[in-house]
């Protein structure tokens, strides 16, 4: 499958998601490439539009080589193997270093607004892809941490791997495509798969439903 750029795949993902259109729900996209696709499925659904923000944590010899994710509030999800060789103390430091620079976004974002209620609801967690799923699945985790009533992973594109590890944490997954072959790369999916900047992100949550 080919998508033509993001909004064209938030659109699909939105006639994908028509089954929770009337649903207490709360869309959460992943910035900054999960946003647009985040603003077309929460118009479509009449649901609010907020963020779940995560990042990855490198290892002390490589940074490139990302062995934990880390959201707002969830526990960090790691490789066990990779972290059992690296100082707890260090890693400690590190969760608490990510922890700080993801309220740094949130507040450069928006702002001083309040996050929307999850609790008892239903959580739909958007990104514009999925290579590995470790900023996923620490997403997910933060959904858990808040207590949704439902998690839905609603994504374009996934390794078939990978889909079968998320079907493990989330309730549901909306894929368009789940790829036995994966192409090695998120934008091998799409058409026009530039880099999206944060004054894009910050006016499309001001234009979102509030």
């Amino acid at each position: 499958m080919l998508f033509q750029d993001r909004k064209d795949a938030g659109i699909r993902l939105a006639d994908a998601l028509e089954k929770y259109a009337g649903e207490d729900a709360v869309v959460f996209a992943l910035p900054r490439g999960g946003v647009e696709l985040g603003a077309e499925i929460a118009k479509r659904l009449n649901v609010p539009l907020d963020l779940v923000l995560t990042k990855k944590i490198g290892h002390p010899a490589n940074p490139e080589y990302a062995i934990c994710a880390v959201a707002e509030e969830g526990d960090p999800i790691c490789n066990p193997v990779e972290v059992r060789r690296v100082d707890p103390d260090w890693l400690q430091k590190e969760v608490d270093s990510v922890r700080a620079e993801l309220m740094r976004r949130r507040e450069h974002y928006l702002g001083g607004a309040k996050r929307h209620p999850v609790a008892g609801k239903i959580a739909i967690i958007v990104d514009d892809g999925i290579a590995t799923g470790l900023t996923m699945m620490a997403a997910i985790e933060e959904m858990k941490k808040r207590q949704a009533k439902k998690i839905v992973v609603a994504i374009p594109v996934t390794p078939s791997d990978t889909a079968e590890k998320l079907l493990e944490k989330a309730d549901d997954l909306v894929a368009l495509d789940i790829d036995r072959y994966y192409r090695g790369a998120v934008g091998a999916y799409y058409r026009d798969f530039r880099q999206v900047s944060d004054k894009e992100v910050i006016n499309l949550l001001k234009s979102s439903i509030s």
